[in-house]
């Protein structure tokens, strides 16, 4: 608010002293004619003054009273057309001087109001940054975070009756025999997919208890999935810490990574959260389940980040659901078949068209899924080559090569 009143204040400031000063050109113009009036009647009683001192002659008096006496009749008429009113210039520069006034400061109002955010307080770097600190400080717990949540806004699936019986069993399985690796993770899994997100948690942090050093990133990132399951998309105190967990476990662990992302967009930074899932969906691969919900928030998301950031375009290189349909009646051999032509030809289109990091990857892949690790390795070399300034690029490719295994 106060914003708007100093913005209004300021811009009936500079009308009033834009209209003031055409009101003075206007009236000028009456001022200065007025005052040549006045000089060029002194100048004639000045003319007789000369004569009768003997100074000028008759003859030249005459002819001075003559010039004077028309310099005077135009001033009178400039005085008298002034007094008339404006003149038409002057009503004219003051019509054209509102107008842009109003043109302008109504155009600023409107395009802050469509791209500012009016009534929004300044909030200047080092103030978003200990905003965030703050927010840092203040996470729920994951117990307040879950009492958040109505009673039974969780659902699970929909499941059989013989289900629901395996999974007694499995609980009383568990209880027996609380050492079971195996067990608990079936259980975690189970009664996620059942919606129980508690149960879920706690037979995962059993688990993880139990593994010890050997717990992994998997292990710890599986648990935050089920605590930000169980929150609604909440990241807790205790989640982040998970988070942290399982990236000193490995620190290009994709889902730890994506999980840290949504935590940092939480706590107000966004700079963070967009370098993060930027490079996540940029080392791919297209199909790997983190790309499809990065590739719907990241451009909201550099938005806020100051970034100016173009999505780019979806990679589709896989077989159409079509194709895959058609290939559930086929025999063996078909089936390799067709997967030889669809490789085939993504070869000759890179080949002779070029393409994405993401397509050039998904051909080393296919290639080492049909055991051709020659060709395999010959497209790594290659692509190697074309994308060898690009080390977002680089790094898909060694991932891929990995996949095929023909890279350590």
């Amino acid at each position: 608010m106060t914003f708007w009143i100093i913005s209004g204040a300021l811009a009936l400031a500079i009308v009033l002293t834009l209209a003031r000063a055409a009101a003075r050109g206007a009236g000028g113009e009456t001022e200065a004619a007025a005052y040549d009036l006045q000089i060029y009647r002194d100048q004639l009683n000045e003319v007789d003054r000369d004569l009768a001192r003997g100074v000028i002659s008759e003859e030249e008096a005459g002819r001075v009273r003559l010039e004077v006496s028309r310099r005077i009749l135009a001033a009178d008429a400039q005085v008298a057309a002034a007094a008339a009113g404006p003149s038409q210039p002057a009503q004219s520069y003051l019509l054209i001087g509102f107008i842009g006034i109003f043109t302008i400061l109504g155009g600023a109002f409107w395009i802050y109001d469509r791209l500012g955010a009016p009534g929004y307080r300044d909030v200047p770097l080092q103030a978003r940054i200990a905003n965030s600190e703050e927010m840092r400080q203040n996470r729920l717990t994951q117990a307040e975070a879950e009492a958040r949540l109505p009673e039974g806004s969780i659902r699970g699936e929909e499941v059989t009756e013989e289900y629901l019986t395996l999974m007694e069993r499995l609980r009383e399985t568990v209880a027996d025999r609380p050492d079971d690796l195996q067990g608990l993770s079936l259980l975690a899994r189970n009664e996620a997919a059942l919606g129980n997100m508690r149960a879920a948690i706690e037979a995962q942090e059993k688990l993880i208890a139990l593994r010890g050093d050997e717990a992994d990133a998997a292990d710890y990132s599986f648990l935050v999935e089920l605590m930000i399951g169980a929150t609604g998309g909440y990241v807790s105190e205790e989640a982040e810490r998970n988070i942290r967990a399982a990236l000193e476990r490995d620190p290009q662990y994709p889902f730890a990574r994506y999980y840290l992302a949504q935590y940092m967009i939480q706590v107000d930074r966004p700079d963070a959260a967009f370098r993060t899932l930027r490079t996540l969906m940029e080392e791919g691969p297209p199909d790997a389940p983190w790309v499809a919900p990065i590739r719907q928030q990241i451009e909201e998301l550099a938005w806020r980040a100051g970034v100016n950031y173009e999505l780019p375009p979806q990679v589709d290189i896989g077989p159409s659901a079509a194709q895959i349909a058609a290939s559930q009646d086929m025999s063996p051999e078909e089936r390799t078949r067709m997967i030889m032509g669809m490789v085939e030809g993504l070869s000759e289109r890179l080949k002779t068209e070029g393409g994405l990091p993401e397509e050039w990857a998904q051909l080393i892949r296919a290639l080492g899924v049909l055991d051709e690790k020659s060709r395999a390795n010959d497209v790594w070399a290659e692509a190697r080559e074309i994308f060898a300034e690009d080390p977002s690029a680089l790094r898909r490719l060694y991932s891929a090569a990995q996949d095929a295994d023909i890279a350590q």
